[in-house]
């Protein structure tokens, strides 16, 4: 059976027709539901695919399917019935062997098999960064065995920090400063990751005064970077982010090399989230380190729902459809902040959007879960600002009133 073809001259039928450009969405979090809805905005029929019932993006879709996306012969099933004309993985749990088979058959994996394959397992994206293409990193070793682990720690000294390969929003992860420590970082990488791997990166610590993401967009006019997001994580968390994080032209155009580097390399259309480390003084001279991508919308990007013409999941949904960009502009300095729970829970409610929504150029995203557990990001706050101090102050007040009811 021939996989379908996405039609690049937007002659599309109706969603729920013969005719429809099919979007499956594997991964229906609170990311998925803003690609759901682009789509949605642009004619796409969406699919929305995850693990449980109910997911933030299943909630807006025209069908969802629960299945365990790391089942290849699930997944295969559901391609099959499904016979999308974009297949956009949104989460990195997935048999991407099986997207590079169908991939291989036809079908179209955004940005690309490969993209999703490498980026999933820490291992392959910081080989291609480092040893193929050259970017500055931190050290690091990799370990499959506690003796390789402690071998690994050796080597690279302390502080370091110890990830799983395949894990997603800080899961896993440990900073690791003294001797104590080693052997509890190696027991929740294992506890934290997302796939049945029991390797881990064990980093050398990069003393960095700032850290971005660079939302990078490739399309069918090429190459386009959005403002740099500044953020601030908790054990590899996101808790914040602004936009634009002001850097001097020479530090951005280290930025842009790197980001336009390691997308060349991983191809396609979409948007890429590329996490870089700033190390040097802010007047100074300053050192650009790759530290991840993702071949997706990132979280620290949520702030581009109120400080740009197009959010990053409208940029997504362009860029893979085929359709331009145009110019990328910020509207005013903005800021996220989370909503966590405080504990875990079923059927949580939420109290405190009318006094959140007192504080000046503020908005709530809800994402709607139906479960939490403790610090699970159930909604963000989004705010501008004259400055980006303002917009900070006003996003983390108003994410502050807003409480999760266990």
């Amino acid at each position: 059976m021939n996989a379908p073809a996405f039609s690049t001259h937007q002659v599309w039928g109706a969603p729920l027709t013969t005719n429809a450009q099919r979007l499956l969405l594997l991964g229906s979090g609170e990311l998925g539901k803003e690609v759901a809805i682009e789509a949605m905005r642009l004619g796409l029929e969406v699919i929305a695919v995850d693990s449980y019932a109910n997911a933030p993006a299943m909630q807006v879709a025209h069908h969802a399917h629960i299945v365990d996306m790391l089942d290849g012969a699930k997944l295969r099933w559901l391609v099959t019935k499904e016979r999308p004309s974009l297949i956009v993985p949104e989460v990195e749990a997935i048999a991407t062997e099986t997207l590079i088979e169908l991939e291989q058959e036809g079908w179209r994996v955004v940005p690309t098999a490969k993209a999703t394959n490498l980026t999933m397992n820490r291992e392959g994206i910081r080989r291609l960064a480092a040893e193929e293409l050259g970017l500055k990193t931190s050290p690091y070793r990799f370990a499959e065995t506690e003796a390789e682990y402690r071998e690994a720690i050796a080597a690279i000294g302390l502080p370091c920090i110890v990830k799983p390969v395949m894990s997603s929003s800080g899961k896993g992860q440990s900073t690791v400063r003294t001797e104590a420590q080693i052997l509890p970082a190696w027991n929740y990488a294992h506890t934290g990751g997302r796939a049945k791997n029991a390797r881990v990166i064990v980093e050398g610590f990069v003393d960095f005064h700032t850290e971005i993401t660079l939302l990078t967009v490739r399309s069918i006019e090429g190459t386009a970077f959005c403002p740099p997001i500044g953020h601030v994580q908790v054990s590899g968390d996101y808790r914040e982010s602004w936009q634009p994080c002001p850097l001097p032209e020479a530090t951005l155009a280290q930025c842009h090399d790197i980001g336009r580097k390691i997308t060349d390399a991983l191809g396609g259309w979409g948007i890429f989230g590329v996490e870089l480390f700033i190390q040097g003084e802010p007047d100074g001279e300053q050192t650009v380190y790759f530290s991840e991508v993702s071949p997706r919308p990132h979280d620290t990007g949520m702030v581009t729902m109120i400080s740009q013409n197009m959010s990053e999941f409208e940029l997504h949904v362009r860029a893979i459809a085929g359709l331009p960009i145009g110019s990328i502009d910020l509207i005013k300095p903005s800021a996220s902040a989370v909503i966590l729970a405080p504990e875990a829970g079923e059927s949580p409610q939420t109290t405190g959007a009318d006094r959140a929504l007192q504080i000046p150029e503020t908005k709530l995203r809800l994402f709607g879960k139906l479960t939490c557990y403790k610090n699970r990001r159930m909604g963000v706050a989004l705010a501008t600002g004259e400055t980006i101090e303002q917009a900070r102050e006003r996003a983390t007040a108003c994410a502050a009133e807003v409480k999760i009811l266990v």
